[in-house]
């Protein structure tokens, strides 16, 4: 026996900590690569950047798993030894200001090397050590600026904060538009001129084509954001708008958009800031936002244990139609819902399991454009039997027996995706206004067309395959049937040949697997009249082929639509009708 044999945990420790330091380090270079993609409007190279942080975790994850497993040999699966390096990692990461992240760096670490098994609190970092919020800058995180009039004095202060490799088109016509935005704000808010400054993140928030300056309007104990969208055509650079309004805010960090690239050195500290501005987000929604997606899930995670210790309603059936793929449920004091892949599906379903799992790796790692849902998947997740009712326990072991084990006191699942509950739009529209229909079904067309805008094709665009938000935003979140819209084959129905062609119940044409006809989709999408009325009148072009091939040309080109998450009449181009210099 080697006289130093009881140093194993702490080189074990070390390993994945050294690993941890790999990760963060490759982590913040992809980040700090948005400015100059930014800077050189590569918009094609941040996507991949996008694609590429998200795919590093699991890369990074395996390749330490490999290695620890390799060190520890036969004593990979050591309870004693697993407490120990436990033990031994937080003694080295215990005043680290990313302690958080390491944390969850280690609990995927365990995960992979201990397949099969559930959350383990022993070995694992399943309740935070801390509050985490103990870390501070040395300096503070954002700059201030005190409000006097005129503000434009502030302003370009605050402009000259965020300079560029590339010029503004404009400057001062930016500088003056947004003074006299927040103007208007502080007059709605009766702003008499004192004890008023506005806080400005250092760090910018990138994503697609776009930058973001993100800060916080304070009067006196009162926070309102203060965001600046700011875009980069080949003219140059320019505000796009200032959004002032939480609503507008939280459409632009929601759980069915893409994570900003911003550079950050404590995620914490950024989180707790964006929360003053965001006070419906959750933690997790935050985390999530800025690109620590693991760590927002062991935030979510965390959260869901005290929610269930907190509450006593049962797990159910979540309303809606029933899906041919997944059995879904939900708990109704919790605003999420947990999905199950069912064993086998019915006719006309012909995806596999595999093939399901696959179309929702794609969805994490593609633009989901604000209308495809965010989920995190969760493997052998073990629930308390008692908050199931009946009808649910009966359901899961009936439609998906493989995945779900149910003992006396517990139920295990061993493979599942939680999402942020919606209302089903087919459920929305059924108790909608008249007023209420036509701003849904509107949205219902947008999401539509923005999701082919990303090269994405819906394949099933029923109704009830798609969700109604907070912010009354139309979202998709079925996904076992999408595809590439340039893999898709747009045809038009050919004339019949005669009258027994017309009155056929057969199709009188060839149609291959790829083919779609959208003069099909009037006779599916939406049953009621007076909505189907107003689809046809708002996004009648969906019916044409002419749409959908001009929109793959486009991508075929390589063009990226511009899809805004705020609202267009919002854009300073429309409040002053693009008067340019």
């Amino acid at each position: 026996m080697s006289m130093f044999e009881k140093l194993i945990p702490y080189d074990a420790a070390h390993l994945i900590l050294g690993d941890y330091f790999q990760y963060h380090h490759q982590y913040k270079r992809i980040t700090k690569r948005a400015r100059i993609r930014f800077e050189n409007r590569d918009w094609r190279g941040a996507q991949a950047d996008s694609r590429e942080r998200i795919a590093l975790y699991r890369e990074m994850v395996g390749a330490t798993t490999e290695k620890l497993q390799d060190f520890l040999s036969d004593q990979k699966h050591s309870r004693d030894m697993w407490r120990q390096i436990k033990q031994m990692y937080l003694d080295e990461i215990y005043n680290f200001n990313s302690r958080n992240i390491a944390e969850t760096y280690f609990n995927s670490v365990f995960r992979h090397s201990h397949k099969g098994l559930s959350a383990d609190e022993e070995l694992m970092f399943v309740h935070a050590t801390g509050g985490y919020a103990e870390f501070r800058s040395l300096v503070p995180i954002y700059h201030t600026f005190l409000l006097f009039e005129p503000f434009e004095h502030s302003i370009r202060q605050l402009m000259a904060c965020f300079s560029f490799d590339a010029p503004y088109i404009d400057l001062e016509r930016d500088i003056i538009r947004i003074s006299e935005t927040l103007k208007k704000k502080l007059d709605s808010l009766y702003y008499r001129g004192a004890n008023a400054r506005i806080e400005m993140l250092k760090s910018v928030f990138f994503r697609n084509k776009g930058a973001y300056f993100v800060g916080r309007l304070a009067i006196g104990e009162f926070f309102y954001p203060f965001v600046i969208p700011v875009l980069h055509d080949e003219r140059g650079i320019y505000a796009d708008a200032l959004l002032l309004d939480a609503n507008e805010v939280s459409s632009i960090f929601s759980y069915n958009r893409s994570y900003f690239l911003v550079d950050t050195d404590i995620a914490r500290e950024l989180v707790d800031f964006l929360k003053t501005i965001l006070p419906s987000k959750s933690l997790g929604e935050l985390y999530n936002s800025i690109g620590f997606e693991k760590h927002g899930k062991t935030v979510m995670y965390r959260d869901f244990l005290r929610h269930m210790d907190n509450s006593d309603d049962q797990f159910i059936l979540a309303p809606g139609v029933k899906g041919m793929v997944m059995s879904v449920f939900t708990l109704p004091s919790y605003p999420m819902v947990f999905k199950v892949i069912k064993d086998r599906f019915a006719p006309p379903k012909r995806v596999t399991e595999q093939e399901v799992k696959e179309k929702y790796e794609l969805v994490s790692l593609h633009d989901r454009v604000g209308r495809m849902a965010d989920s995190h998947m969760f493997e052998n997740y073990i629930f308390d039997r008692s908050r199931f009712s009946k009808d649910l326990i009966e359901e899961l072991t009936r439609e998906a027996p493989s995945k779900v084990t149910v003992k006396k006191n517990t139920i295990e699942i061993k493979h599942m995706y939680v999402e942020k509950r919606m209302i089903p739009l087919n459920i929305y529209l059924d108790n909608a206004d008249p007023e209420e229909a036509e701003e849904i079904v509107n949205e219902y067309g947008k999401a539509i067309k923005q999701l082919a805008a990303v090269n994405i094709f819906p394949g099933d665009m029923l109704l009830k395959n798609f969700g109604v938000t907070r912010l009354k935003r139309v979202v998709f979140y079925d996904y076992d049937e999408i595809v590439f819209l340039t893999d898709c084959n747009f045809r038009v129905i050919p004339e019949p040949r005669n009258p027994e062609d017309e009155f056929s119940g057969d199709p009188w044409y060839s149609v291959g697997p790829n083919d779609i006809f959208p003069e099909e989709f009037t006779k599916f999408l939406i049953g009621r009249p007076e909505i189907r009325e107003i689809f046809l009148t708002k996004h009648g072009d969906l019916f044409n082929v002419k749409f959908w091939i001009d929109t793959q040309e486009k991508l075929i080109r390589g063009e990226m639509v511009d899809v805004f998450p705020y609202r267009k009449r919002l854009r300073f181009k429309n409040v002053y009708k693009d008067q340019m210099p």
